[in-house]
Parts: C-alpha cells; structure tokens; sequence
C-alpha cells in the first residue's frame, strides 16, 4: 500500500469510528431522558433480569473470558493482571449478587435532599436529580461492566462504557446480559452501551464529549490512563487514582490484630486498588512490631523491600529504593519502612500516597482520632482492612470506582453519587420587588 493510500485508509477508518461514537452518544442521550423519570420498580426489574441472565448464561460468559485470557497470557501479561481478567461461576455469581443488591437500595432520584420555606411564603427543596449520559473507561476488570451498568442504571443515568481491548468478548457477554434485563423490563436497550471496538481513537471521541452528549468521565484504571483522561477530557471528570494505600502500625497496637490485618491488606488480592502497598511501623514499638510484621509477611509468601531498620530484622528483606514509596505494586510486594511515630507516617503518607484509603492499627484512641483527622485521603481507617475501601463493602452495592479528587465524588462511587442535584421552588404567586 503506498502512503497515500495508507493515509486515505487511515482517515476513512477514523471517520468512521466517528461517525459509531457520534451515534452511540446521540442514542444514549435520547436513553437518559428516558431514563431520568423511570419508576424504581421498572429499574429494579431490569437489574434483576439481568442478574437471571447473568447466572443464566454464565458457560457463555467464562467462554468468552477464556479468549481474554488466552490473548492475555499469550502477550506476558503479569499474574495479577491475568487475575482481575479472571472470571468463573463464583464471581459471576458475585456480580449477580452485586446486581441485586443495587437493585435493593434506595432509590436516589427524586429523594429531597434538603428543604425550607422564605419569609415571603416561597418553599426551596434541593432534589437528586440524574447526572444524565456517565462515559466509563476503564481496563481489565470485565466485571465492572455489570457494576458501572448496574449502578448507572439504578441511578437514572445513561452509561457508554469503554472496556479494555484486554477484556473485551468478556465485557461484551456480560453487556448482552444487561441489555436483555433493560429489555424485558420494557427499557431502552441503548441505556447501557458498550463501545464495540477496541480502535484507540473512540478513547479519543468519549474525551471530546462525543458532541456533548456525556455529562461526565470516569476513568477507572492504570496510572497512564487517569492521567490522559485528565490532560485531555473537555468534560467533567471523576478522577480514579492509583492506589497507594498505607498500613501504620503504632506503638499503641494490639500485635496479633496488627499481624493480621497487614496480611489480609497486603495479600487477600493483591490485583486490587485497596490493597495496602506500603506498611509504617512505629520505631517507639521497634522491637516489639517491626519484626512480628516483616516475619509474617515473608512466611506468607510476600516480597519485602525495605528501609535500614527493615533490613536488619531479615535476610530475606530486600533494599527498597526512593520509588518504592509511591509505587502501586498490584503484586505480592509491599514496601516496609520504620517511622518515629504518627507525625512521621502523617507526612510519609501525604508525601507519596494518592489521597486513596490509609489505616492506622492501634488501641489508643486519641492516637487513632489524631490519624483519622489529619491524613486528607478518600478513606481514612483505624483497626480495619483496606481492603475494605469498596463500594460494595460500604453497604453502597457496588462502586465505579474510588474517586480520589476532591469535587462532587469522593471515595467509592456509588448511586448517590451518580446524581446530581436541583432546586425546585414553590410559591403561591410571589414577584420580586424593586
């Protein structure tokens, strides 16, 4: 093909993916205003079909996934990766399980927020109302597929999602679930939408707003990902960080519960962005901490990169570097280092964390109260997991994701925070005088 040609192929295939985008968010726009004034009976039916389809056609469902896998092993991808691709009965069954327990929340549209009367006799009532057409990109993890559908759905919205190429027979079988419960609850179908193309450049168009038809981006994934949608986006974001989350073990805590939590942080899944990545450990308790914790880690199969003071407790303890601080490992690695108190792992926390869910362990409550206010992250926690720091686990059903900024959404995404709000006024004839 000579270059000319090569270039009028490439402009032909890149109009045409925008030309496909142009029409899914046109189609999804038309979805939302539809979708905006559905009863809650109407939405709930749909999520429970299509949690039936789900378990229904869950041979379908791991066939597809199992083409995912193999393009993933096939490519080299990490153990980690391969398990967050991952999908069997069981965590089929925890989608459909996700599924209906969206369906039994609330339903936020319409819920008065807040309400008072004026002196003139007017009555104010802030209201919940649908964010309209929700753009979701993310990466190997086909079962947010169901949760972001799921969770727009219930909340009145629209979604387009953008699944990873990784994941992509995987997302579109669980998509077609979706669709057949919107559809046999006499729903539009467009309602939830996934991309059908693994083409860059419809990342691109969903950027640009898709003619203005998404309200709002949200980016769940990699590093290199959140980044892009940020620099690029011309729409709202809810900004998905990596998760650098961090265990402090204080000279006030209970060894045992200490032991325990750090490996259920670190090593329950690694894969996931609620997993611890950097343990502090006072060095008021050096002796009586430091070891413990380093030694259970090891013994459970965990890579230890570690400070000085870490070094000294085991052989096995690797050197940790300058970037191992702020690194999201996703993998049985966690970085261990020795501080002088709360002060010291407040600073360490605010210098390399991504403002994600930090833990302090400890029996003093005063020392607890202090962490909790003063570290400035999504999730703070005190005696608790982080992999706890989930939609799902809040009692919220499921979650798009953790929101790391500071505007509209924070910490896990859920239904409520896929609504906005309006004002809606009441009044008996009042003008506003000169």
């Amino acid at each position: 093909m000579t270059t000319a040609a090569h270039h009028l192929a490439t402009n032909e295939q890149n109009h045409d993916v925008v030309n496909l985008m142009r029409e899914i968010g046109q189609s999804a726009r038309q979805a939302a205003r539809i979708m905006a004034t559905v009863s809650r009976a109407e939405k709930d039916l749909a999520l429970e079909k299509a949690a039936t389809a789900l378990l229904a056609h869950s041979d379908e469902i791991i066939s597809a996934n199992a083409k995912d896998l193999e393009t993933a092993k096939q490519a080299g991808r990490p153990a980690s990766f391969i398990d967050r691709l991952k999908l069997d009965h069981k965590r089929i069954q925890a989608m459909a399980d996700g599924l209906r327990a969206i369906a039994e929340l609330d339903d936020p549209v319409g819920t008065v927020i807040a309400q008072w009367k004026r002196p003139n006799g007017m009555e104010i009532s802030r209201v919940r109302t649908p964010l309209g057409v929700i753009g979701i990109i993310y990466e190997s993890r086909p079962n947010v597929t169901a949760d972001a559908g799921a969770l727009c759905l219930k909340s009145g919205n629209a979604a387009i999602l953008r699944g990873g190429s990784d994941s992509f027979h995987s997302s579109q079988a669980i998509l077609d679930c979706l669709q057949q419960g919107l559809l046999e609850a006499d729903l539009p179908k467009t309602a939830i939408t996934l991309v059908p193309t693994t083409d860059r450049a419809a990342v691109g168009e969903m950027l640009k707003g898709l003619d203005g038809t998404i309200d709002v981006l949200v980016p769940r994934g990699g590093k290199s990902l959140v980044e892009r949608v940020q620099k690029e986006a011309r729409v709202p974001v809810f900004s998905h960080l990596e998760g650098v989350c961090h265990t402090y073990v204080d000279r006030g805590a209970d060894i045992d519960i200490a032991k325990d939590l750090v490996i259920n942080a670190k090593l329950r899944r690694t894969g996931i962005c609620g997993a611890t990545e950097t343990v502090l450990v006072d060095k008021g308790a050096h002796e009586d901490n430091l070891k413990p914790v380093i030694k259970a880690l090891l013994d459970a199969g965990c890579e230890v990169r570690g400070d000085e003071a870490a070094l000294k407790i085991d052989p096995r303890v690797k050197p940790a570097s300058e970037s191992d601080w702020g690194k999201e490992y996703l993998d049985s690695i966690v970085s261990v280092k020795a501080v002088d108190g709360i002060d010291e792992a407040i600073e360490h926390i605010a210098h390399y964390g991504s403002g994600h869910t930090d833990c302090i362990v400890t029996e003093c409550y005063g020392t607890a109260d202090r962490f909790l206010n003063r570290v400035d992250s999504a999730v703070v926690m005190h005696n608790v997991s982080t992999q706890f720091s989930d939609g799902g686990e809040f009692g919220m059903g499921a979650e798009i994701g953790i929101a790391t900024g500071k505007m509209h959404a924070r910490g896990p995404v859920g239904v409520e925070q896929l609504t906005s709000f309006k004002y809606v006024v009441r009044g008996t004839g009042q003008v506003r005088p000169d």
